[in-house]
């Protein structure tokens, strides 16, 4: 786990390997296992993803940015700079991999640790290890850009937390259907302050047509969502806090439940053919203070939530039995 002065991961709560816990088949989440979903397992879990994020590239680097071999390290009087690149196809089968990118610098006193990782199912997939890339290495880049002015802004000032910056993203498998491929993302930031915090992203790509999809944008619109999910969103979020709190947690004035809009959304499956599961994911302060962590449910495809299901994807769709 990355950790240091006033910097403190905080990855999701949920007890979620691999895939999102429930959304590829659980009657309590997106995959249908019935995992934990607070309490100490899901703490463990946080410090499982934060220990071991293990983060994937496919050669797209430009050649500033990584090394030729896995390992190189470059260094000088006042500066480290450690690049990492891991993948590790199946020897059996040659089958595609999942793969990694660390590029972690320390210079003048001030740290900076970057990771980006897809699973093998991504790989599988040039169009998206493509996209992936490209988002990667500007995200790399903005970063150092911006530790650059910050070493220059507070040269010579013992401010550990000025200087350090994190940023991690790691895409996971929610649910991999015949055409679909559904994706979520845990990121992680630092930027300089009191903590860093979590967020979190979701995709789906559509074989046939070779093409990233937005969940949301599979829907007829945002106030059909809205119609479809606030309602059922709303009594779980409650159910959830009340739970995480210990303590009934009605009329939260500063918290209220908020918007579909403000969630990441998520489609997920029970039965490996078709989308009959929602995930909804508040980030820390989207549904409750930053100590309370994220908020995360699955939700069934009820028949309100299918009606809201764009013509061309509806195919794609099934109510949850």
């Amino acid at each position: 786990m990355r950790t240091g002065m006033f910097r403190v991961k905080h990855w999701p709560t949920a007890g979620w390997a691999g895939s999102r816990g429930g959304l590829d088949g659980a009657s309590t989440g997106l995959d249908g296992s019935s995992r934990p979903r607070d309490g100490a397992a899901g703490r463990q879990a946080a410090a499982f993803l934060a220990l071991t994020i293990s983060l994937a590239v496919a050669g797209c680097s430009s050649p500033e940015d990584v090394a030729a071999d896995v390992g190189t390290a470059e260094a000088t009087a006042s500066t480290s700079t450690t690049i990492t690149t891991t993948a590790t196809a199946d020897a059996a089968t040659g089958s595609a991999a999942a793969t990694t990118l660390e590029d972690n610098a320390e210079k003048a006193g001030g740290k900076r640790e970057f990771a980006y990782s897809w699973p093998a199912a991504v790989s599988a997939i040039p169009a998206l290890v493509e996209r992936f890339s490209a988002e990667r290495d500007t995200a790399l880049a903005e970063q150092k850009a911006e530790w650059n002015e910050a070493l220059t802004e507070f040269a010579g000032q013992d401010c550990i937390s000025c200087t350090s910056r994190d940023f991690a993203k790691q895409w996971k498998v929610v649910a991999n259907l015949p055409r679909y491929l559904s994706l979520s993302a845990d990121m992680y930031f630092y930027t300089g302050g009191a903590h860093g915090n979590s967020d979190f992203d979701g995709l789906v790509w559509d074989r046939e047509a070779r093409a990233a999809i937005a969940p949301a944008a599979m829907f007829r619109s945002e106030e059909d969502l809205q119609a479809a999910l606030h309602g059922p969103w709303c009594k779980a979020l409650k159910a959830e806090r009340t739970k995480r709190l210990g303590a009934d947690s009605d009329d939260d004035e500063i918290f209220p439940c908020p918007d579909i809009a403000q969630l990441t959304l998520l489609l997920g499956s029970s039965n490996k053919q078709t989308f009959n599961r929602i995930g909804l994911i508040a980030a820390p302060y989207v549904a409750g203070s930053y100590a309370e962590g994220p908020y995360e449910v699955t939700l069934p495809v009820a028949p309100k939530v299918l009606a809201a299901v764009k013509p061309e994807y509806k195919p794609a769709f099934a109510l949850t039995k």
